[in-house]
């Protein structure tokens, strides 16, 4: 859950001005992933000097003051220019040692920064690597599991020099060697001193990505990276760029390679080699010479406009207010809506190979986490409804820690915005392992769970940048309604349902917003809200999920304690916290559960609860209890798409009630986008 990002000019001419810039730019574009300190390396003045690293608690903006606050207080020229430099940059969400300067990325090798490493994941066996190293004789400064790793590399260079009697090791031989001895989740970028302009960059289980731009004399003639005042040398002009993230990528180019798992990733030249890491830990990786792999790149379907806020304040804010057309893209080529003489159909063509393998499934199973999770949870009624077929949920870390049954006639269905959730992969793994079908559902083009599943569906909404997530969730619904239409088929007994819930999908943009416009009136009741310390949040059927969803909105940005609570269960344990002066959301929208939730809110009421209800427009009156409850009204949809349409609303509320209370409603306490860690 950080953000890793190097950036490396060759033949081409760049002030260490500007080298920091495009690094503090890099991070800034991945602080969502982690924020709570961060660093930069880059080169001194001369070769023979150790690297420059800057660490900071804190903000991008805390580390880009204290690193021009240091270069103030020393003779460091930030005019000065080369033709090729590597430069590497981190920011960090903790999961190993406290905030703090000395646990911040790059991690060092020692006093002469030998070796630098930034890393995301986690490490599972440095604790005895550590105290091997600390036997040889190493000591150590942080409190992270990435320390070991640049330790690790000074001695495997060492050892290696010691027994050849001169540098021959070459630094993918270094990084390979390094790579046998580790165990976990990681992506690296190594920097080191002994092998001055080159990058290394490697991973298994967490994202990474190379963009590279060409810096030809047509290509740069008026771009940003085209700088008259120095000439390029011999060769061709190149950048090249090394993220966790695509967001990091887009503004300066959009040829990228997604590096696979094992491989290793040599920028040195200008050139890019990559090895393919055997996993073999009988073999000394100073001496094998694994085999290179020829891999073409890929061009990202992905605008700057899409990273940036525009006319909003925050991107969360922005991101809810994109839902329409977020929806509309998530539903683009997938729907048909013949003439008289065609039937109205879903085309999803990722699965269409395997539907029929689905149909004959014993059982579906989804698995996912937070919100991914309670997408799912949402979408099971259509599909058991549509299909048939039993439906069973599983959030990913659970299944895993019982090592729950997965069987060769099961599908399993796998939910995860980012494609890289670490739970959610290694569930994957095990439900391979056990034979079943494998069903993705991301977010992100080109991710583990995209690259890993049998087929899958992509849903398109976007880049996602506040932390909470918003779009993903509601496309993440539609997808998997279009999905229960898809298994459920054509038969004649369920032809009016699916013909209703294709119309709905069609006018469901427009649905959203209307209810977008109830925007003022959420902040208006967020100022109500503002010092409470508890919030409830009743639903049922459909909209059970959206109960969960509201309310892990809520506790994510504005740290207000909510719990979603399944209405059924209100009388075995949580009607005991109702009181005058608990405020309780009981979402009531016109479904089959309508009458039975009217029934919740009269009980509720009875013992004083202070009740804010949800229902389609046109029914206040039969839920307002004579104006005794505060009333939302929403459009009525086809139920199994008034999730989409109910969780705005609570989005809209959790926004609010983060910006009143002071917040940064993008960048959330202690929590990160994209969980690559266990």
């Amino acid at each position: 859950m950080c953000g890793i990002f190097a950036y490396l000019n060759c033949n081409v001419r760049r002030e260490r001005s500007y080298i920091l810039q495009v690094l503090f730019n890099g991070l800034r574009r991945l602080e969502y992933r982690g924020y709570d300190s961060a660093g930069v390396s880059i080169d001194s003045s001369s070769v023979s000097l150790p690297p420059l690293v800057f660490r900071q608690v804190g903000n991008i903006e805390s580390l880009v003051k204290s690193v021009y606050q240091e270069v103030d207080a020393t003779d460091l020229n930030l005019e000065e220019s080369f033709v090729t430099h590597a430069g590497i940059a981190h920011t960090r969400w903790a999961t190993h040692g406290e905030p703090a300067p000395r646990n911040s990325h790059p991690q060092s090798s020692g006093a002469g920064n030998d070796f630098l490493v930034v890393h995301n994941g986690v490490v599972t066996n440095y604790e005895v690597l550590k105290q091997t190293l600390i036997r040889h004789g190493f000591t150590f400064e942080s409190d992270t599991d990435t320390e070991v790793i640049p330790k690790l590399a000074k001695y495997v260079f060492d050892k290696s020099n010691e027994e050849s009697g001169d540098m021959t090791v070459t630094f993918s031989q270094v990084v390979l060697e390094v790579m046998r001895h580790l165990e976990g989740a990681y992506a690296l970028i190594f920097k080191s001193r002994h092998y001055p302009n080159e990058l290394i960059a490697c991973k298994r289980g967490s994202p990474l990505l190379l963009g590279v731009k060409e810096l030809t004399e047509e290509s740069s003639k008026g771009s940003l990276f085209h700088d008259d005042k120095y000439p390029s040398q011999n060769g061709n002009p190149r950048e090249l760029f090394l993220s966790s993230d695509a967001n990091a990528l887009v503004e300066h180019t959009r040829k990228v390679l997604v590096i696979e798992d094992g491989e290793v990733v040599h920028l040195k030249d200008g050139g890019v080699s990559i090895l393919k890491f055997d996993g073999d830990k009988g073999k000394r990786g100073v001496l094998s010479r694994p085999a290179s792999v020829q891999r073409a790149l890929s061009v990202l379907e992905m605008e700057v406009e899409q990273i940036n806020k525009g006319s909003y304040e925050h991107y969360m804010q922005k991101e809810i207010h994109e839902q329409p057309e977020s929806l509309t893209t998530t539903m683009r080529g997938r729907l048909i809506r013949g003439g008289t003489c065609k039937a109205k159909t879903v085309l999803l063509g990722g699965l269409k190979d395997h539907l029929k393998t689905i149909r004959r499934s014993r059982r579906i199973v989804f698995i996912g986490c937070g919100t991914s999770y309670n997408a799912a949870l949402a979408a099971r009624p259509i599909l058991e409804e549509l299909s048939g077929i039993p439906v069973t949920m599983e959030i990913a870390s659970d299944l895993l820690d019982r090592q729950g049954p997965i069987y060769r006639e099961d599908t399993a269905v796998f939910v995860s915005q980012s494609g890289e959730t670490a739970d959610t992969l290694h569930a994957l793994e095990y439900a391979l392992q056990n034979g079943a079908l494998c069903v993705g559902i991301t977010n992100t083009v080109g991710s583990a769970i995209a690259r890993n599943t049998h087929c899958g569906v992509h849903i398109n909404a976007g880049a996602e940048i506040g932390v909470a997530s918003t779009k993903a969730y509601t496309s993440q619904i539609v997808v998997m309604a279009m999905l229960a239409l898809a298994i459920g088929g054509d038969a004649i007994s369920n032809q009016a349902r699916r013909e209703a819930i294709i119309d709905c999908l069609f006018d469901l943009p427009n649905k959203v917003r209307e209810v977008l416009k109830l925007d003022q009136e959420m902040k208006d009741l967020a100022k109500l809200l503002i010092a409470e310390q508890s919030l409830l949040m009743f639903g049922r059927g459909y909209n059970y999920a959206t109960a969960l969803e509201g309310s892990l909105k809520v506790k994510e940005v504005s740290l207000m304690h909510s719990e979603g609570i399944l209405a059924g269960e209100m009388k075995h344990g949580p009607l005991a916290l109702v009181d005058e002066s608990l405020p309780i959301v009981v979402i009531a929208t016109h479904d089959a559960c309508f009458s039975k939730q009217q029934s919740v809110i009269q009980q509720l009421h009875a013992r004083k609860g202070r009740l804010i209800v949800m229902c389609s427009r046109g029914d206040a009156a039969a839920v307002s209890l004579g104006g005794a409850c505060r009333v939302i009204e929403v459009p009525q949809v086809e139920d199994c798409l008034q999730p989409v349409v109910n969780i705005v609303p609570l989005q809209l509320l959790a926004y609010h009630l983060t910006v009143l209370r002071g917040y940064n409603v993008d960048q959330p306490r202690n929590l990160a986008k994209s969980v690559t860690t266990e």
